[in-house]
C-alpha cells in the first residue's frame, strides 16, 4: 500500500503530497499543501487536486499523473508522482521535489479537550454493543479512532479539568460564555489558521443542546466546539453511542463539514445526497431528521463513518476550505439567489414573516417568523430560529445583489420538539435578529431590501415564505447619523447577537453602547442598548481564567432592573423580544428579594399583550408561561 502522506522540499518550496489510490476506502485521488520557507519562518502558497489521474504499478513502482486543480496561476496543471518503497518524487506545476513517506494519515489535527469540573467526558464506544448494518464491523471507537477510520489523526492535548470558583458544577452556559471561555482557556488559540481545535465539555446550555461549534464569528473560525454531558449523559450503550456521535458531529464542523441537508449553501454549493441530504448515513446528519425512518432507521443503517463526499473534503479539500481558523464556516459568503416558491407545494405548511414598517439606519432588525397548517393539520420540527439551520434567511440588498444570513452561533439541535400544528395550536412564532451575522452588518445603508426565509420541514419539504419588504430610513437629524454610527460597529453587532457579554474582546462594543445610554439616552435607539445591557447584567456570565479555573460573575440584578425597566416602558422592540424581557425583569425583581414586585411584573406582561390584541390561543399561552414563571420564582425564592 502506497497511500498516506508524503513530505518534500525543492528549495524554498515544501510539499504535503496525499496519495489516496489504495488502502481503507481510496477516493482515487492526489492532492498537496504548498508553503514557503524564509528562514526560520514557513507561509502557506497554495493547495492542488487531482481529481481522477491515472494510475499504473509495476516492478515495485506507481506511477500516477493527472491534471490538477489549483488555487493559484500555473503555467502548467500536470501533476505526475512516482512512488516506489516509502519515497519518490512529485512534480507539480512544472516544479520537482524528492518525497518520502511520512505518515498513513493525510492530515494531523491537535485535540485539546477540557472539561468542566462534574462533567464526565465521553471515553468510548463499541459499535457491536448494539445492532445495526451486517457490512459494518464490530470495533471501539473512540473520537480519535473515528477520525482515524477517515485517514485524519487527532492528536489529543494533555486534557485538562477546569475547577469551578463558588458556583457549585450545575453550570448553564450561553453562547457569549462559550466563544468568551475559549479566547480565554485555549492554550492554542490563535487568529491564524491552524491544525487545532479546542472542545469543551460543559454541563448543560441555556437552549438544552447536546452540542455546538460556536466559533463563527471573526475571521478565524471553527476553532471551539462545545458538548454538553447533561444533554448527552449515561453509561448505557445507547447513550454512550449518542455520544460518540455528537462529539465526532461536532468536530466534523470545525473541519468546515456542513449538516447533510446544508451542503449546497456552501461556497462553491456541494451537491446534497438522497432524500435532500437527509438520508445521508453520516456523522453529520441529525438521527431523527434521516429520511425514511427517523431515529431507528439511521442507526439500523448507519455504519459508523463519513460519506464518501465527507472523507473527500477532510482528505483533499483545499487548505484554507478545511484547516481551522482558515475560511469561514460554509467557505465563504458568495452571492446566492433569493429563495424561489416551489413550482408545487404540498406540505400542509405555510411560512410567514413579519416586521415593523421601517427600521432607523442602525436598528437592529428583528423579524418575526410565523409558521402555520395551510389546511389539514400537520406535524412538524419546532425548530424555527434561523440559527438552528433548519430555516435559512436571504437577503436582497438595494443594489440588488442577494445574500444569505449567516448567524454568528450556529446551533446543533440534536434532538427535537415535535409539534403538531391544528386548529387548537395553528402556528409557533419565533423572533430573529437578522441585523448581524458571521458576515457583520447586513443593513448597513438605507434603502428597500427583500428578505424570505425557507423552512426545512421534517419530512424535507422546503417551505418558502413571501419576500418581506424591510425599509431602512435615513438619519434626519445630527443625532441620527451619530447613533447609527455607535450602533453599527462590529462589536456592537456581536453584542446584539449575544445579548450582551462581559468579554474583554467586546470591550469597545461595550463602551459605545453605554455611550448611546449616557449622551443620547432620549433617542429611540437607546432601547437596544439598554435590552442588551440589562439582559447581560441579570444574568450570571462565567470566565475561565487560564492557571485559575471557572470564575463566575453573579447577577446584577439592581442593574438589570434599571435597563429593562427603560426597555419595558418604551418602544421599539417587538413583542417576542418584549415577553422575554419581562420575564427576566420579574426575574431580578425576585433575585432583589421582591417576589410581589415581580408578579406585578408577570401580570403586567398579560395585560400588555391582551391590550394589544393578540389572538386568544397566544393569549393562553402567555397567560400559561406567566403562571409557569410565578411558581419557578417563587420555589427558588423558597
Amino acid at each position: 500500500m502506497i497511500s498516506g502522506l508524503y513530505q518534500g522540499q525543492d528549495g524554498d518550496s515544501r510539499l504535503e503530497l496525499r496519495v489516496d489510490v489504495d488502502g481503507a476506502r481510496p477516493t482515487g485521488r492526489v492532492s498537496g499543501d504548498l508553503f514557503t520557507v524564509s528562514g526560520a519562518t514557513t507561509s502557506y502558497a497554495g493547495s492542488f487536486v487531482v481529481d481522477a489521474p491515472a494510475v499504473r504499478s509495476e516492478g515495485g513502482e506507481t506511477r500516477i499523473e493527472g491534471a490538477g486543480r489549483f488555487t493559484f496561476d500555473t503555467e502548467t496543471r500536470d501533476v505526475g508522482v512516482v512512488i516506489a518503497g516509502g519515497s519518490g518524487s512529485a512534480t507539480v506545476g512544472g516544479r520537482a521535489y524528492e518525497v518520502a513517506f511520512a505518515s498513513p494519515h493525510f492530515r494531523s489535527v491537535l485535540l485539546e479537550q477540557d472539561s468542566v469540573v462534574g462533567a464526565v467526558p465521553f471515553v468510548s464506544y463499541h459499535t457491536g454493543s448494539l445492532p445495526g448494518p451486517a457490512g459494518s464491523p464490530p470495533r471501539e471507537l473512540t473520537v480519535p479512532a473515528a477520525y482515524a477510520e477517515a485517514g485524519i489523526e487527532l492528536r489529543l492535548a494533555e486534557p485538562g479539568v477546569v475547577p469551578v470558583d463558588g458556583s457549585g458544577t450545575d453550570l448553564v452556559w450561553d453562547d457569549a460564555e462559550l466563544h468568551h471561555a475559549m479566547t480565554r482557556h485555549f492554550s492554542a488559540y490563535g487568529d491564524a489558521p491552524a491544525w487545532r481545535v479546542w472542545l469543551l465539555v460543559a454541563g448543560k446550555h441555556a437552549r438544552g443542546l447536546r452540542g455546538i461549534m460556536f466559533d463563527y464569528q471573526d475571521a478565524h473560525q471553527r476553532q471551539g466546539a462545545a458538548v454538553f454531558h447533561d444533554a448527552v449523559q449515561g453509561t448505557t450503550p445507547e447513550a454512550r453511542r449518542a455520544q460518540l456521535r455528537t462529539y465526532v458531529h461536532e468536530v466534523g464542523h470545525a473541519f468546515n463539514l456542513l449538516h447533510s441537508w446544508e451542503k449546497h449553501l456552501a461556497t462553491p454549493p456541494r451537491p446534497l445526497g438522497p432524500e435532500g441530504g437527509f438520508g445521508d448515513l453520516s456523522w453529520m446528519n441529525y438521527t431523527y431528521t434521516y429520511q425514511p425512518g427517523g431515529e431507528p432507521a439511521y442507526w439500523a443503517a448507519f455504519p459508523f463513518r463519513f460519506t464518501d463526499s465527507e472523507l473527500v473534503h477532510l482528505r483533499h479539500a483545499f487548505y484554507r476550505d478545511v484547516a481551522m481558523g482558515a475560511h469561514a464556516f460554509g467557505v465563504g459568503a458568495a452571492e446566492a439567489e433569493p429563495f424561489e416558491q416551489p413550482v408545487e407545494d404540498h406540505s400542509g405548511l405555510r411560512l410567514e414573516l413579519r416586521a415593523k414598517e421601517s427600521y432607523a439606519l442602525g436598528e437592529p432588525v428583528v423579524v418575526e417568523l410565523k409558521l402555520s397548517h395551510a389546511s389539514e393539520p400537520r406535524g412538524t420540527h419546532g425548530h424555527l430560529h434561523p440559527d438552528s439551520g433548519f430555516t435559512q434567511v436571504s437577503i436582497t440588498r438595494p443594489d440588488g445583489g442577494t445574500v444569505l444570513y449567516r448567524p454568528m452561533l450556529r446551533q446543533c439541535v440534536d434532538a427535537t420538539p415535535q409539534v403538531r400544528l391544528d386548529d387548537g395550536n395553528p402556528a409557533m412564532y419565533r423572533s430573529a435578529y437578522i441585523g448581524h451575522g458571521r458576515d457583520g452588518h447586513y443593513f448597513q445603508q438605507p434603502g428597500e431590501y427583500h428578505v424570505r426565509a425557507r423552512y426545512v420541514a421534517a419530512d424535507g419539504s422546503l417551505v418558502v415564505s413571501p419576500a418581506l419588504l424591510v425599509r431602512v430610513r435615513r438619519p434626519a437629524e445630527p443625532d441620527d447619523h451619530r447613533v447609527a454610527e455607535l450602533m453599527l460597529g462590529e462589536e456592537q453587532g456581536q453584542l446584539f447577537s449575544l445579548l450582551g457579554s462581559d468579554s474583554p474582546a467586546l470591550s469597545s462594543g461595550n463602551r459605545a453602547l453605554d455611550e448611546v445610554i449616557g449622551r443620547y439616552g432620549a433617542h429611540p435607539l437607546a432601547v437596544y442598548a439598554r435590552l442588551v445591557k440589562g439582559l447581560n447584567a441579570e444574568r450570571e456570565f462565567k470566565d475561565l481564567v487560564p492557571g485559575e479555573g471557572l470564575r463566575v460573575r453573579p447577577p446584577d440584578p439592581k442593574q438589570g432592573i434599571e435597563h429593562l425597566t427603560h426597555v419595558v416602558r418604551g418602544a421599539g422592540v417587538d413583542n417576542i423580544t418584549l415577553n422575554l424581557v419581562m420575564r427576566r425583569l420579574a426575574r431580578a425583581e425576585a433575585r432583589q428579594g421582591d417576589l410581589g414586585r415581580a408578579n406585578a411584573v408577570l401580570d403586567r406582561m398579560v395585560a400588555t399583550f391582551a391590550a394589544k390584541g393578540v389572538n386568544p390561543i397566544v393569549m393562553g399561552q402567555i397567560r400559561r408561561q406567566a403562571e409557569l414563571t410565578k411558581a419557578a420564582l417563587g420555589a427558588e425564592a423558597s
